[in-house]
């Protein structure tokens, strides 16, 4: 039987989002002057208020002050109309060294085999819904959510302000393939009135946002019975921190696949990659996109298990959900094969001590085709068909 599956995402300028890229910008300034920092940093956010607390080693030094103010009007909080903006919030800071009872655990004396910097269960996905492999309703409200974005940034909407919210629902067959978005809703926050004195509407801002925004990024999806909803309580003039606090690891669900797939326990936002939470996400993600650019599933979910401090996974676990064209069992023992699984090794297979964070923490850690994004290549397919004989 056919059913509706929805999943959410948000802009840049959430509360939740602003703190994830916060403490990701800071993360990326001490891996650009120290590639081995040890980092776990996290960002609260309320009315005029930005708390940055955390555990850093590291050779380097970051003006936390000066990143947070730079990061905050990137985003887009620039005027003290909203009650959260870049120059008149006020910044603290609590950030620590690393616990010694961790770092022990991380030291490197040969990367390949530093341990792993926390216990956890971390997993990767991919389908064939869509050309980057994803899940068509998260790919569909990241891509949503990041053009509402581009099009304030583009001043082509002048009374748009930076924070928003996005939701799709898209129907599936009998067979799981999708068929169309069935509802799109929208929450934009928006400036009390235009420049000339008229009241700024849900009805306008739905209107504007049909032609520039929702139908360019749904496509064939959108239909004449699709649903849309903007601004359900008709109005969103008071947002971001000033209306919700927010705190760095609290959209998860959103930076991976959309609820489609499970998420391990942990968040990826302000972490250096010796941080499992981080890296071996990225490493699942690349081995089930792999395995569906392959040809030799339809879906994939890949789990991985590790202890702190030590360097193999406790757990390797490959589940095709009855789309694989080879067994579960025979595709986990390539999987041992073909990809290095221990914490170092990942940073080194995927490149991961470089400042490329910032970018991953808005729109998706998945299914962005980006060169800093190494987990989304898809190179080790052609050698994973050969092995199956496929």
């Amino acid at each position: 039987m056919s059913y509706l599956f929805t999943s959410e995402s948000v802009t840049e300028g959430h509360p939740d989002k602003v703190c994830d890229r916060i403490s990701d910008a800071i993360l990326d300034e001490l891996i650009k002057q120290d590639p081995h920092a040890h980092v776990a940093v996290e960002t609260m956010v309320t009315t005029g208020l930005i708390v940055v607390v955390g555990e850093v080693t590291t050779t380097g030094y970051a003006d936390i002050q000066g990143i947070v103010r730079k990061t905050i009007k990137e985003i887009g909080y620039t005027k003290p109309e909203y009650q959260f903006d870049h120059l008149g919030s006020g910044v603290l800071v609590g950030i620590h060294e690393q616990s010694p009872d961790i770092a022990q655990g991380v030291s490197e004396q040969k990367l390949e085999d530093i341990g792993a910097g926390d216990q956890g269960i971390m997993f990767g996905y991919a389908c064939d819904e869509t050309p980057e492999l994803m899940p068509l309703p998260i790919s569909l409200a990241n891509k949503l959510a990041k053009k509402l974005a581009d099009v304030r940034r583009s001043g082509a909407l002048t009374y748009m302000r930076p924070d928003g919210k996005v939701q799709i629902t898209v129907q599936y067959d009998d067979e799981k393939k999708p068929q169309k978005v069935v509802t799109v809703v929208i929450a934009q926050q928006h400036d009390e009135k235009t420049a000339d004195g008229k009241e700024i509407t849900a009805e306008m801002i739905k209107k504007d946002l049909m032609e520039r925004a929702i139908k360019p990024v749904i496509g064939k999806y959108f239909t004449a019975d699709t649903k849309v909803v903007v601004n359900g309580t008709g109005k969103f003039v008071i947002g971001g921190p000033a209306s919700d606090s927010g705190v760095t690891g609290r959209k998860i669900i959103i930076d991976t696949y959309g609820g489609m797939a499970p998420h391990g326990g942990g968040a990826f936002s302000g972490k250096d990659p010796t941080k499992v939470d981080r890296s071996a996400n990225y490493m699942a993600r690349y081995i089930a996109k792999n395995i569906v650019a392959a040809g030799l599933a339809r879906r994939c979910l890949v789990q991985l298990g590790y202890v702190i401090g030590h360097a193999e996974p406790v757990s390797v676990f490959v589940d095709c959900m009855g789309t694989g064209k080879i067994s579960d069992g025979k595709l986990l023992e390539m999987v041992k094969k073909n990809f290095r699984l221990k914490p170092g090794q990942i940073i080194i297979d995927l490149n991961l001590r470089k400042p490329i964070y910032a970018k991953t923490s808005s729109y998706g850690h998945f299914g962005r085709e980006e060169p800093e994004f190494t987990w989304e290549k898809t190179d080790k397919a052609a050698a994973l068909k050969k092995q199956a004989g496929a």
